[in-house]
């Protein structure tokens, strides 16, 4: 007897995730994720019950890979203008490279889904709030050596680096390089 395929539910979530991203919730058909998972329907759906919840599984999947990786940018070493500067570039150069924009899977879900699903919509805010903590520590601590100076607020600072991010996530869509580039600069001319 032929024993079946062994199940990886990871690589099956971040293959289903992909195409999410890169198709939306509403454009990804139940033959797109099967084809991308690799699995059959019946076993699609007894992995994740539905194409909804496969979708809140891979916004949680893209949270603790993806805004993971942005921690720990925010995390290493260099002076915040660096890292910063390194966050913000890394997705001007993801936005800019050939092939359509993928933009970010929890600002594309925001965009898509949070007004009519409120678990998304705790999903994503899970997201942003995460990476505002980030940028909030890596602001103050800053701020605490003298490398940020002034009177601004870093949570203040915060939300303005992180709307900025998210911001270049959603112009990256249409806008050139060029203007993608401009963003940063006046980002980190503000730090």
């Amino acid at each position: 007897m032929v024993r079946p395929k062994a199940f990886d539910p990871d690589s099956a979530l971040d293959n289903a995730m992909k195409t999410f991203w890169s198709k939306g919730f509403m454009a990804t058909t139940v033959q797109d994720l099967v084809d991308s998972t690799g699995l059959g329907r019946g076993s699609l759906y007894n992995a994740f019950v539905s194409k909804e919840q496969l979708f809140r599984d891979a916004l949680r999947r893209y949270d603790s890979v993806w805004t993971a990786r942005q921690e720990q940018v925010l995390a290493g070493p260099g002076s915040l203008r660096d890292r910063v500067s390194t966050l913000l570039m890394t997705v001007v150069d993801e936005e800019t490279v050939q092939g359509p924009p993928r933009g970010c899977l929890a600002v594309n879900a925001a965009l898509e889904l949070a007004d009519h699903d409120p678990a998304v919509r705790e999903l994503v805010r899970d997201v942003f709030v995460r990476m505002e903590d980030a940028l909030h520590e890596a602001i103050r601590a800053a701020q605490a050596t003298g490398e940020v100076t002034g009177d601004d607020d870093a949570r203040g600072l915060a939300l303005y680096v992180l709307n900025s991010m998210y911001g270049l996530r959603v112009l990256g869509k249409t806008a050139s390089r060029e203007s993608l580039v401009g963003v940063v600069e006046m980002v980190l001319r503000a730090l």
